[in-house]
């Protein structure tokens, strides 16, 4: 159901730096259009695009408009109905981000609230928030406010990462700044805080004296495709395990705030982030598998080996499937592993988070052992089939008392429309409202390179170990958790 009229958001100009780049195309101008669709937004929001590219309003229009055709986006008659809308807002302004003249021009375009979207390769974050704080762009007053989102990666060790923040923080203070990561806006995600905390049978049994160990996966069927250039210089470790992963991981372990104002929960999170343990060199890399993707297929796509894939080095040694084991030093963790793995080319698209608890002590049950009762569970399905699973033992019908698995499944309902959803729709509404809840912190975002630079050191000479694509990863991954008495939940299987 459509917002009342007193929920549209404030009125603001987003500039997009970077506006000709995929990011808008793809993600954000569909966010903005469902935000528009549902009442959201309305003519009092525009959005100003910045490019290197010569061009005006019309240029960036019918890119945008050819993008949305090109993909099948068309023929909701709501749908085309709210881009229109929003395309009619669109304008476009063209220059160098590092050239003072740009600014002045922007200066003149915008006024009241404005939102500055750095959708623009790491190397201009600081130098695009330098330019804006000293041409008097980010100055708050009581005509507008001025917000200023990031993209990742938000640096690439823990060195850059400290870098970045302390250049940001001497032109703006952190309640200007929006580091974003899409995976947060996810309803999914956000999903496992409302299980947690409005459920007591979940809550109370949220700690280790019930978890026996958690699993986060990301896996992915895509190969690295036309993108070699980024990833080869990035990797799976950099790419999703101190951003996607984490944040999950911190969703998970955090404590119940005091509040849910966006400090308290932030609190919270970034105190998990410092109580992963951290490991010298050798426990590094005897915790964390690395593997590199072979030539094969998946399905009927044939993909060459991640070493043939253009724009990657033919020496190279980065890795496409990351795997670690965890320990959150914590009252209520101590002793629970964390198990994260995350990959491309694999044999499904599967992001998922699984909960399992301790064995029964005892089981009374004829022919029955506590070690024979399958572990209760809980699934966190974020993508595909969203949804959340609950694994449980119940009576075997018959005469005998003979215990089988069952699971208690609920899966979002077809009209929550959530395969359409960007996971920004969320995010660029709480920027829009000054809800920093879902937005990484300074100190969060330097705790997770603090606890992912052991394993960057280890590896830093040795060699992913290759697995063949349409599989799970690497042999050496399995070892990993299987060394524990323990086995990774099955990836599903493809759709269709």
């Amino acid at each position: 159901m459509p917002p009342s009229s007193d929920a549209v958001l404030p009125p603001a100009t987003l500039v997009i730096f970077g506006a000709t780049g995929d990011l808008t195309a793809r993600l954000l101008m569909p966010a903005l259009t469902t935000l528009r669709r549902q009442g959201y937004l309305d003519d009092g929001h525009g959005v100003l695009g910045i490019g290197h590219s010569e061009g005006d309003a019309t240029m960036l229009r019918d890119k945008l408009d050819a993008f949305r055709a090109e993909k099948g986006g068309e023929g909701d008659a709501d749908k085309d109905a709210a881009w229109s809308a929003l395309l009619d807002q669109v304008d476009y302004l063209s220059g160098d981000f590092e050239d003072d003249a740009l600014y002045a021009s922007l200066a003149e375009r915008i006024e009241g609230n404005v939102v500055f979207y750095l959708a623009v390769p790491p190397k201009f974050f600081a130098p695009i928030v330098e330019k804006l704080a000293s041409c008097g762009l980010t100055k708050e007053s009581d005509a507008g406010w001025r917000r200023i989102i990031i993209e990742k990666p938000f640096g690439h060790d823990l060195e850059s990462a400290a870098a970045l923040n302390a250049r940001l923080l001497a032109c703006v203070p952190e309640t200007q700044l929006y580091r974003i990561d899409h995976f947060l806006g996810k309803e999914t995600v956000q999903n496992i805080v409302v299980a947690r905390f409005a459920n007591t049978i979940i809550e109370k049994i949220w700690n280790s004296d019930c978890i026996d160990s958690v699993q986060i996966t990301a896996a992915e069927t895509v190969d690295v495709g036309t993108r070699g250039s980024f990833y080869d210089a990035t990797g799976a470790l950099r790419d999703m395990v101190p951003n996607h992963l984490f944040q999950i991981l911190a969703t998970l372990a955090m404590e119940p705030p005091a509040s849910f104002d966006a400090e308290s929960v932030r609190d919270e999170k970034a105190k998990v982030l410092r109580a992963i343990r951290l490991y010298d060199p050798a426990e590094a890399a005897e915790n964390s598998v690395r593997g590199r993707y072979g030539a094969g297929r998946i399905g009927d796509r044939t993909i060459p080996a991640y070493r043939d894939t253009p724009d990657v080095a033919a020496d190279s040694r980065t890795e496409t499937y990351a795997a670690l084991k965890l320990m959150v030093d914590s009252w209520r963790w101590a002793g629970v592993p964390f198990y994260l793995r995350t990959g491309k080319a694999l044999t499904a698209r599967d992001t998922e988070v699984v909960v399992t608890f301790r064995q029964v002590p005892f089981a009374h049950f004829p022919r029955t052992r506590g070690a024979d009762l399958p572990a209760n569970r809980i699934v966190f399905q974020i993508q595909p089939d969203e949804g959340i699973d609950m694994d449980v033992s119940i009576k075997q019908p018959g005469p005998e008392v003979a215990t089988e698995g069952a699971t208690l499944a609920y899966r979002y309902p077809r009209s929550a429309d959530l395969a359409h959803l960007t996971g920004y729709e969320s995010l660029l509404h709480d920027v829009l409202t000054g809800d920093q809840s879902l937005f990484q912190r300074a100190d969060a975002i330097e705790a997770g390179w603090r606890a992912v630079q052991p394993f960057l050191d280890a590896w830093r000479e040795s060699e992913p170990e290759t697995y063949e694509p349409g599989g799970t990863g690497p042999a050496a991954a399995d070892r990993l958790i299987e060394r524990d008495g323990r086995r990774w939940h099955s990836i599903a299987r493809p759709e269709g």
